[in-house]
């Protein structure tokens, strides 16, 4: 692997942190539907840097989280599985709600401070199997 993936593969990380934090404010601050953007925008992130460590390229421009789970051939447990599939269903609807009011409902404090803490474990397991 050259420098520039080495130093790619930090950048991920590093941009995958950033975007945890950003969705514990966007929590802190009652932007559920955002908390969940960026729950899944980090994981993306940390699947990206792994990809780049492990194959040494760039990844591809996918937003599909069981994309790269499937291709690092990363194997999860039932909850590690569910976040997973869960964050990748929500995509999109929490990038363009198409009822604002409906995604309000879903995505209260409750359900979003579940994934927020289901995220967090996630990326820390994920780090941790790399």
């Amino acid at each position: 692997m050259n420098k520039n993936n080495i130093k790619n593969s930090q950048e991920w990380h590093k941009q995958s942190l950033y975007d945890l934090k950003s969705a514990e404010v966007m929590f802190r601050g009652g932007r559920y539907i955002y908390t969940i953007f960026f729950c899944h925008l980090a994981v993306e992130k940390t699947l990206k840097s792994l990809y780049v460590k492990k194959f040494g390229k760039n990844p591809p421009r996918t937003h599909n989280l069981l994309y790269f789970v499937n291709t690092l051939n990363i194997k999860t447990d039932e909850k590690q599985n569910n976040i997973i599939v869960k964050l990748n269903e929500v995509s999109i609807p929490t990038r363009y709600p198409e009822n604002l009011k409906t995604m309000l409902k879903e995505f209260n404090r409750t359900n979003t401070g579940l994934i927020l803490t289901q995220t967090r474990g996630l990326l820390k397991w994920l780090l941790k199997a790399k």
